[in-house]
């Protein structure tokens, strides 16, 4: 009896979104861009750069509008950017209205992302409105985000627990799929909000998430590591038919700092976590490290995924969480004396 997943998936890297809004030091908008160039490079063709909300709460992406129109201007990568699908994340109506003007601009991204926690009071400290007034909110923006030649991403959160109310029913998850697909959506991400899914129920729900709507390019999985599951959860993933993912380099990110560069900030209001240092996502480099030993093409260049991945920590200053990048790939031949 022998695993039975796919043979090719699809990486996006969402370091420069998702990894650096949880670090409480700004970095600096010149590490961001060679970050994003980087990846490119490496082959990546899903990418996150910003957040286009109210840079009050959230600093870390007080330069949005700088990074995009520098990424659009880099002679590094300007002649592969067609290939890429660039998004940038707009929770609200000011920050979705950002991105259409920036796009009517030529810095503007592909896509944009809106996010919908199956817990109510999530939904509330996230976006500040009800499930049922953010859904409203995106039947009324999804069409202008279209208008803008913009695709729009349904994130579902909480899917498997909610940091503020506890278990959720996974059922729910998939009604709200359906809904953002409904009204309009180009794709979903399927959130583990905190840690709090186990690789068994990670089995269960894609499983039935691919049973109701069983076209695995609609879906991303997207998982974060508070408790070690990380490999374990993406192999679960892999055996129920999911095809996209998405990573950080090191394994960052999180919950947005409420405490940045010296400075207090609201962010999303006090840590969810015990320990902020020891939460994030599953990272970029064991995952890709993994599939390449199990065969899957991820059409990546695993060396340079590495490379990277050593030069965010110089970046963030301190170590991470891949252990790929201290032990490196597995030798895929004996050295003369072995053999």
């Amino acid at each position: 009896m022998s695993f039975n997943y796919p043979k090719k998936v699809r990486i996006g890297d969402i370091t420069v979104r998702d990894g650096f809004q949880h670090e409480e030091q700004f970095i600096p908008t010149e590490a961001k861009l060679w970050v994003l160039e980087q990846l490119i490079l490496a082959g990546f063709k899903n990418i996150e750069t910003t957040n286009f909300g109210n840079p009050k709460g959230m600093p870390q992406f007080k330069d949005a509008d700088e990074l995009m129109i520098n990424l659009h201007k880099s002679k590094k990568v300007k002649h592969l950017l067609d290939d890429v699908t660039v998004t940038a994340i707009t929770i609200r109506e000011r920050a979705i209205d950002r991105a259409i003007q920036a796009k009517k601009d030529g810095y503007g991204p592909d896509r944009i992302l809106v996010m919908a926690s199956t817990s109510e009071s999530h939904q509330k400290i996230n976006s500040g409105l009800s499930i049922d007034e953010y859904f409203k909110f995106c039947e009324k923006y999804i069409p202008k985000c279209h208008d803008a030649g913009i695709l729009v991403n349904g994130t579902v959160s909480t899917i498997w627990g909610c940091p503020v109310e506890g278990p959720t029913e996974l059922s729910k998850a998939i009604e709200f799929t359906k809904r953002f697909l409904d009204i309009g959506a180009d794709d979903i991400e399927h959130a583990d909000h905190d840690g709090s899914a186990s690789p068994d129920r990670v089995y269960k729900y894609y499983s039935m998430l691919l049973d109701a709507i069983p076209n695995p390019e609609k879906h991303i999985v997207h998982f974060h590591v508070s408790r070690g599951w990380g490999s374990a959860n993406v192999l679960a993933a892999l055996q129920a038919g999911m095809t996209n993912f998405e990573s950080t380099m090191g394994g960052i990110g999180g919950q947005p700092a409420n405490f940045v560069s010296g400075v207090p900030v609201s962010g999303t209001g006090s840590y969810y976590y015990k320990d902020p240092n020891l939460v994030g996502l599953v990272s970029t480099e064991d995952m890709v490290v993994m599939m390449d030993e199990m065969g899957i093409d991820t059409g990546l260049d695993v060396d340079k995924v590495l490379e990277i991945g050593q030069m965010v920590e110089r970046i963030v200053g301190r170590p991470l969480r891949s252990e790929s990048i201290k032990n490196g790939r597995i030798p895929k031949e004996l050295s003369g004396r072995d053999r």
